[in-house]
């Protein structure tokens, strides 16, 4: 085998709270993840020369050993004692730094397609281990679920079985926000012991839109309002147009809202459009 083509979906958080501060300085989380259909393109071909080449669409995107691409593709070849190089095509679809998980995404992608590619046969398990190493976010595609619940720093996966799939309208400002200023402006708040996920699931299962709209929450939105006030604006517009469930994914700076159909979705998507300039109508992968 010479090459592998795979797709890098884009991920939207549900819910997250922060639970504590952990010892090693990142933070315990809760986080209901989701899966949807915005993907970047990855094409991972094998070379002779001993060495990693990413060109990539998007002159944002590093194509040295700080890219996680670049990063994963070096620890398989540690662990697994691999002399061949690579070349990586990337298509980035997912707009970079914007709680999206895109780099993310990308770096498991390539875990699951270069153990393909180089005939392997690492286990899920070894995978989501080797994900772990370089980012929270990377276990949760690796795992391939529609909906997981994070726990830990949100590395720790169950997979949640809920067969609903949503329609979200999604903005992406074009602005760049980094978890480790937005936690590092974060004011921990007591927390309830009903603050947590399971309502969320359980509307879900239900497919209850309205009651699912009130329980989107993010820990992490004080911080990102005090990074930039400015994103205020996209939540403001969304309210104007009656959406619901307004929430950050992740650290921001995308905004997104639950809609009832996909034509909802695309309605909205070309009247934010004439405003933002990266709108996304987007659905459960």
């Amino acid at each position: 085998m010479h090459s592998v083509f795979l797709q890098a979906p884009a991920k939207l958080n549900l819910f997250l709270k922060v639970v504590n501060k952990r010892k090693d300085g990142y933070h315990n989380l809760e986080t209901l993840f989701e899966r949807i259909d915005l993907c970047d393109d990855i094409r991972l071909s094998s070379t002779k020369q001993d060495n990693i080449r990413i060109i990539c669409n998007n002159p944002q995107v590093p194509r040295g050993p700080k890219n996680l691409v670049c990063r994963a593709a070096k620890l398989m070849k540690e662990k697994y004692g691999i002399k061949k190089g690579l070349e990586v095509n990337l298509t980035k679809r997912i707009p970079v730094a914007a709680g999206l998980g895109g780099g993310s995404s990308d770096a498991a992608t390539t875990l699951m397609g270069l153990n393909k590619l180089w005939e392997l046969k690492a286990s899920k398990e070894e995978l989501i281990q080797l994900g772990q190493e370089l980012g929270s976010d990377i276990p949760f595609f690796i795992h391939e679920c529609s909906w997981g619940l994070g726990t830990e720093r949100g590395d720790v996966i169950k997979n949640v079985n809920i067969k609903a799939k949503l329609w979200h309208i999604l903005v992406v400002p074009r602005i760049k926000m980094y978890s480790r200023e937005v936690f590092t402006k974060l004011k921990m708040q007591l927390t309830k012991n009903t603050d947590n996920a399971s309502i969320l699931i359980r509307y879900l299962r239900e497919k209850n839109i309205t009651k699912l709209g009130q329980e989107l929450h993010n820990d992490l939105e004080d911080s990102i309002l005090r990074i930039c006030p400015r994103l205020f604006n996209p939540k403001k517009a969304f309210e104007k147009l009656g959406i619901t469930g307004i929430v950050f994914s992740g650290s921001g700076p995308s905004v997104f809202g639950l809609v009832k159909t996909r034509k909802e979705a695309e309605n909205f998507r070309n009247i934010l459009g004439q405003r933002y300039s990266q709108v996304f109508a987007v659905t459960t992968l």
